[in-house]
């Protein structure tokens, strides 16, 4: 059997194709709700379904904002827990992942494995003991609630990035400073921090996302329908006499937005970030 041989460029070409194709795989869901959001409920089940919409409307989006159950009370729930969240997560995580950076701490490689092994814990594990801790201090209905476990969800995520991160980061310059004046806090925040800005960007923006896509503990520990986030939103649609898909997509393209409009406004620090702790572990 002949073997095929390819040049550089016929190379370059079935990459660039393979590319491409995933690309459209991974954005065909997000262009098929945007696309469903314009539609009428009529043309949503029509067959064979179309592509482009015929006869695209707004009137989805209009009554997220105009309708009884407006958009603006979960946007801003979900953004209350997600920045409160993501501000316990980084302010715990920072000097955590750094310590367990440059000290070499007894059990280190141990706090390291229990990190990753709570990831694997589904959210469903630790509900009824939160809850039951939450009842008794009183904080049911309270936003603190959702951004504190979401925080505790979060926080061994992001050492888990940020270690690689701060083991990559030179300790000469560190010594350096430390010979001009600086102890090791003042340092800390004045080198280590500023070269390691994309990957703190990086784990901001995972714990933001972590917080925002939050529904299990929102919906346990907020029972009253004001301080819910928008991914309990979507239920509204969802009722006896049917389902609203139209409803429904737009909605969702509501809710991805933000997350979206995050991810382009940062790629530049979330690309470098990523590429910055691949080195060592």
């Amino acid at each position: 059997m002949k073997k095929i041989h390819l040049n550089e460029k016929q190379r370059n070409r079935i990459n660039n194709g393979l590319a491409v194709l995933v690309v459209i795989i991974f954005l065909f869901p997000i262009y098929w709700v945007v696309v469903s959001s314009l539609k009428m409920d009529q043309e949503i089940f029509k067959k064979p379904p179309t592509l482009i919409p015929h006869l695209p409307t707004l009137s989805a989006y209009i009554q997220q904002f105009t309708g009884a159950n407006s958009v603006f009370r979960p946007f801003l729930n979900s953004v209350i827990v997600a920045v409160g969240s993501m501000l316990i997560c980084l302010t715990l995580s920072v000097p955590a992942a750094y310590g367990l950076a440059r000290y070499k701490v007894k059990g280190s490689k141990f706090f390291m494995l229990v990190f990753l092994v709570t990831q694997m814990l589904p959210a469903s594990l630790v509900l009824t003991p939160l809850y039951l801790i939450y009842s008794r201090l009183g904080l049911l209905n309270n936003y603190l609630a959702p951004i504190l476990s979401t925080a505790t969800v979060s926080v061994p995520f992001v050492i888990l990035m940020l270690r690689p991160i701060f083991l990559n980061c030179p300790i000469e310059l560190e010594e350096a400073a430390r010979i001009d004046g600086c102890n090791r806090f003042s340092a800390f925040i004045r080198i280590i921090i500023p070269i390691s800005k994309p990957g703190i960007v990086t784990a901001f923006s995972f714990g933001f996302i972590m917080a925002w896509n939050d529904l299990a503990y929102s919906m346990t520990f907020n029972t009253k329908e004001a301080m819910r986030p928008m991914t309990a939103g979507i239920y509204q649609f969802l009722t006896l006499y049917g389902t609203r898909w139209n409803m429904i997509m737009a909605y969702g393209v509501l809710l991805i937005l933000p997350i979206v409009i995050l991810f382009m406004s940062l790629q530049k620090h979330i690309v470098s970030g990523l590429v910055s702790g691949a080195v060592k572990g």
